[in-house]
């Protein structure tokens, strides 16, 4: 009897560690695929490069104050309020968009915009214009012309033009025929660039075509 008890005793206590054992087994290997899922989603995310893309100067009226801040109508955007303005008071205010590079799995470049954002206020037209052109340089340089090329449709024509930015991106351009013709053996061109710089690191900027010089 007693041996029967003991042996009893003793199948429960293996059925119990099978039990633990298959249950830690489970949880092992669903942690090491919920690792591999998030290791999966992780590496398909990959943010791209922000740079500065443009700004403008425009008139707003001062809304409602918010501590030190005030909102400007009529978009209701929130701006620090530092020279002290009143509601109703017109100001101009400087405004900023950036941009986010990013390279797709094909090498294919893309651009997404960010909305409008006020950074600094001011009291005349002529201060926001002062700080404006600081920003936005216009600029004559000779760039690489990687080539020109034509596309045909319908028995119609159109010329192309693909140069390298200073920041390495290459950028088509449509020409003229006359202009095609010029560019056919040239390795760069002269070309009008501004030059938008960023507001609080001012070494940061980016290049975009404005023209040809030739």
């Amino acid at each position: 009897m007693r041996i029967n008890r003991a042996l009893k005793f003793f199948l429960i206590a293996i059925g119990i560690m099978v039990v633990i054992g298959l249950i830690g087994g489970c949880a092992e290997s669903s942690k090491a695929l919920s690792t591999k899922n998030n290791t999966k989603t992780n590496s398909a995310s990959t943010p791209g490069n922000f740079v500065p893309w443009d700004y403008r100067v425009e008139e707003k009226t001062v809304g409602d104050l918010i501590g030190v801040d005030m909102t400007l109508l009529p978009d209701n955007q929130l701006l620090a309020n530092d020279e002290n303005y009143a509601t109703g008071d017109k100001v101009w205010t400087m405004s900023y968009m950036n941009a986010e590079m990013k390279t797709d799995s094909a090498g294919r470049a893309d651009v997404v915009l960010s909305t409008w954002t006020p950074i600094k206020s001011y009291k005349t037209k002529a201060a926001a214009d002062a700080d404006l052109e600081n920003l936005k340089v216009l600029v004559d340089t000779s760039v690489d012309l990687v080539g020109v090329y034509k596309t045909e449709s319908s028995g119609k024509f159109r010329e192309f033009a693909v140069i390298t930015l200073p920041s390495g991106n290459e950028m088509k351009q449509p020409i003229s025929e006359e202009r095609y013709i010029k560019f056919k053996d040239k390795k760069t061109v002269k070309v009008t660039l501004e030059t938008v710089h960023d507001y609080e690191n001012y070494d940061e900027t980016m290049a975009k075509f404005r023209g040809w010089k030739e």
